[in-house]
């Protein structure tokens, strides 16, 4: 374990449920995959290190607060090239959080009041907005310091005191949006709909709302679903709800697969997340095409 004064930036993808409305399951989620992937890799060639990717979102650790934000502000020209024309596009937006402080390196994953805060920001975030922290703010060049905006005191859950927040407004362009000419997104509020995952292996039955913490999956006691099999690891996996979409994120040694229903080939995860929708199976420590190894059944309502 280790400790160090980090930027830590959560990078979200936002219109993401146009595409699964208009494409279905399959396609929305290789489009997700592939522009949220693109985003981290953009961070990387800047200088930042992928933490993990959230199923729509990545987080990202700089040992620069400037090059942070740089590399943040020009993340739309990133999706550009993946982007289409058409009439009724469902749109694909990015925002951003950022902030500064002591950041504890454990077992792959990072923790500490710099990460909750990111994290928050991001979800505070509007489309094609960067939220940053005042320790972000004080931090940059005086010409990165011109382009932001004080909100003022914004209370963030976990905090006792409301926190100063700035943002970068980088402008709602047409060079901000990655557009699919695959339907029309809704706009509706996820936060407005019951949200549940359900899982079912062997006897076992388990729901997990948008309410709950995260689900461990994995070998060990302390999982709270436990897959007693030798291709398991002790910590496996772990199901969480953020930012009103169900995420499953792999933390084996041997990898899981994602099969959704009615797609021609499992989807498959190396310390990596991603987004569930609808239905399928995850399967844990091996290829899906042998019938011996795990396979969780999943559906979720969102």
């Amino acid at each position: 374990m280790r400790q160090a004064l980090r930027t830590v930036v959560f990078a979200d993808l936002t219109g993401s449920t146009g595409l699964f409305e208009s494409v279905g399951n399959v396609v929305a989620t290789q489009l997700v995959t592939q522009a949220i992937q693109r985003v981290g890799g953009q961070l990387a060639a800047a200088g930042g290190r992928i933490v993990k990717y959230l199923g729509d979102g990545a987080m990202v650790l700089f040992d620069n607060v400037e090059a942070a934000v740089d590399a943040c502000i020009v993340l739309p020209a990133a999706l550009s090239d993946l982007a289409g024309t058409g009439p009724q596009p469902a749109r694909l937006t990015i925002k951003v959080g950022i902030d500064f402080g002591p950041v504890v390196d454990l077992d792959g994953d990072c923790y500490g009041d710099a990460v909750n805060v990111a994290s928050r920001l991001s979800d505070l975030a509007q489309s094609n907005e960067i939220l940053l922290s005042e320790s972000v703010f004080l931090h940059l060049r005086d010409e990165q310091r011109a382009g932001c905006h004080s909100l003022d005191r914004i209370a963030i859950k976990g905090k006792t005191e409301p926190v100063r927040v700035w943002r970068v407004d980088w402008g709602r362009t047409a060079e901000s949006t990655l557009i699919f000419p695959i339907g029309v997104y809704d706009g509706r509020d996820e936060a407005q709909r019951e949200q549940r995952l359900e899982l079912d292996w062997l006897d076992r039955h388990r729901v997990l709302a948008a309410s709950h913490d995260p689900l461990v999956i994995g070998r060990g006691e302390e999982a709270g679903f436990i897959v007693n099999d030798p291709r398991v690891s002790r910590r496996h996996a772990r199901l969480e709800w953020s930012g009103g979409q169900c995420v499953l994120t792999d933390f084996s040694s041997n990898g899981t697969w994602v099969r959704l229903a009615g797609a021609a080939q499992a989807l498959m995860l190396r310390r990596d997340g991603i987004m569930l929708h609808g239905e399928g199976e995850i399967v844990l420590g091996a290829p899906p095409d042998d019938f011996t190894v795990p396979a969780i059944a999943f559906r979720v309502f969102d």
